[in-house]
């Protein structure tokens, strides 16, 4: 018997237009008729599409257990990641601080002082915690951050339907979780994202982890129940849950195939003797890539320019490399006499016909042509 502060997440019944919807698959969470999780356009449809019943499994459902009260983004997005999994898909979510309760949970997420992946425990709380996703991540992880690490290969091998011990899964394990679940860990942490006394320049509210937050209960709210913060964390589950799996669809449909993309096109650069300057086999995302690969092949000098078409307008651009992916300065930035300039006026400063412009900071430039811009590019190394 749970006890009165125990609070089960029951998941709402499907309404009349969404009874389609029939399970999480082992892909995705789909649709009957083949819709995948993004096509369900309103919150409400996201936290529908990860019901499954007793009736519809015929067999008794897993539990997963999380704290109630005020929920943060990591154990939202936990508790949608774990129903991901063959073992845990469609579990009941069981929200509660009592220890005998948890004690009856198949698995549990951010409560119970205990960090256990045999037994299923995932709590980040305890003193003496700290565990890092490892692969040269050093951020101490929150319950989300502890699930991707034990289930999230199994994850996106479902998702993109390949083997778990395919290198693109692998790959994506390790980008999805730089790009998407270390934020989470490092915020729900108390970690800055710069070692820096300063106070920041700017307040930034708008990332998941904020978002999320603001989905409680507020105090001047009056309906304070247990079953009123229980549809909080439905949306919180759906929220976060949804831009999980966006962000693995970006990284399977965008994000991998860049990368042989800017493989082929590093290989082939044969347009400059330096080696510093590589064409773009077609523009792509490139720039995460860029460092990983250099790093891989211990690249030396480093690449400074990019170039690539701009199809649309019919343009050749020449872009400076960056110190590092999350820096806006450039490795060697196109020379300052050049900046700000245009068309005639900058074709008469650098001698080179054809110019279009250079920005103000001197990150990026344009050519009507592949062979100005090729040229703008090697004055710049020169200069």
């Amino acid at each position: 018997m749970f006890s009165c502060c125990t609070k089960v997440l029951s998941l709402p019944a499907l309404p009349v237009d969404l009874t389609t919807i029939f399970a999480v698959s082992s892909r995705s969470l789909i649709l009957k008729g083949a819709y995948s999780v993004k096509h369900c356009s309103t919150m409400a449809s996201l936290v529908n599409a990860v019901d499954i019943s007793k009736e519809e499994t015929g067999k008794t459902l897993k539990r997963i257990g999380t704290h109630n009260g005020t929920f943060h983004c990591d154990e939202a997005l936990g508790c949608f990641m774990i129903r991901l999994t063959h073992k845990f898909a469609g579990a009941q979510i069981v929200r509660t601080r009592d220890p005998q309760v948890l004690e009856t949970m198949d698995a549990v997420l951010d409560v119970g002082g205990v960090y256990d992946p045999s037994k299923d425990r995932y709590d980040h709380h305890q003193r003496g915690f700290g565990a890092v996703f490892g692969h040269g991540f050093v951020t101490k992880l929150s319950s989300a951050g502890l699930i991707y690490k034990h289930f999230g290969l199994e994850i996106i091998s479902r998702e993109i339907g390949r083997d778990p011990g395919h290198p693109d899964v692998e790959r994506m394990y390790l980008a999805v979780y730089k790009s998407f679940v270390e934020a989470i860990d490092a915020i729900d942490n108390g970690i800055n994202m710069y070692d820096t006394d300063q106070p920041p320049k700017y307040i930034n509210n708008t990332h998941l982890s904020s978002r999320v937050g603001k989905i409680n209960i507020d105090w001047i709210d009056e309906d304070q129940s247990p079953e009123k913060e229980n549809e909080r964390f439905h949306h919180a589950m759906a929220l976060a849950g949804g831009e999980f799996l966006e962000s693995i669809h970006h990284h399977a449909k965008s994000w991998l195939p860049a990368r042989s993309i800017v493989e082929e096109s590093i290989a082939a650069r044969q347009v400059d003797s330096s080696g510093e300057i590589f064409v773009l086999k077609g523009f792509c995302p490139w720039k995460l890539h860029l460092f990983e690969i250099e790093q891989e092949l211990k690249l030396e000098p480093s690449i400074k320019y990019v170039l690539y078409e701009d199809s649309r307008a019919k343009q050749w651009r020449v872009q400076a490399v960056a110190v590092s992916p999350d820096k806006f300065e450039s490795r060697k930035p196109l020379p300052e006499s050049w900046r700000g300039l245009r068309d005639d006026e900058l074709s008469r400063e650098c001698g080179i016909p054809d110019c279009v412009f250079v920005h103000i900071s001197g990150f990026i430039g344009g050519n009507k042509s592949f062979d100005g811009a090729l040229a703008m590019a090697k004055a710049a190394l020169k200069l």
